[in-house]
């Protein structure tokens, strides 16, 4: 089969599924704008939610996942100029592996686009197994983790160590890709 042959049996593929997976070589994902993307079969899709005035600390996060081999997705990293941003945020909640919540006493208080993403990551998690992870809640500062997460799911503190806080995270994704093998 030649390259040209294996592309068009991957178009007809995403007719009929989202995805293709090809072992060893990654996913293939089409978007709703009809976009066909490839991951890394080894690289982790790992969403960051966070508040605006925390964008400091999200790009921080972003840069420690990247560096360990896993595929971040932040919105003012992945997003273009003219995407519907909604339909793709919603779309990169549920194409991620995992889904970092970034509390503070900003994203607690405020209304809006991240407690949007929160709720729909839970609406996602919802349909996964019960003792799969794919939310982690970090705390950025001394904030009170909403009751419903705190209730159900341990959170992490990326303060006053974020590196001591980042490797837990790291120990939680790590446990959870020799879970899945």
């Amino acid at each position: 089969m030649n390259n040209e042959q294996l592309a068009n049996l991957i178009r007809r593929s995403l007719k009929r599924s989202r995805r293709v997976e090809i072992d060893g070589l990654g996913v293939f994902q089409r978007g709703d704008t009809g976009r066909v993307s490839l991951r890394d079969a080894n690289q982790l899709q790992v969403f960051i939610a966070y508040a605006t005035e925390d964008v400091t600390l999200a790009e921080r996060l972003f840069g420690a996942l990247r560096t360990k081999g896993h595929a971040p997705w932040l919105d003012q990293r992945k997003l273009l100029p003219g995407q519907n941003w909604p339909m793709r945020i919603e779309e990169a909640i549920a194409d991620a592996d995992y889904f970092i919540a970034c509390f503070s006493s900003n994203s607690v208080k405020k209304r809006g686009g991240f407690q949007a993403e929160v709720r729909y990551a839970l609406e996602c998690a919802s349909r996964l197994p019960v003792d799969d992870v794919f939310l982690i809640p970090v705390r950025l500062d001394d904030c009170k983790v909403p009751t419903r997460i705190q209730r159900e799911t341990q959170y992490v503190d990326l303060f006053p160590s974020f590196e001591d806080g980042v490797e837990r995270v790291f120990a939680t994704i790590e446990a959870g890709r020799r879970d899945a093998a």
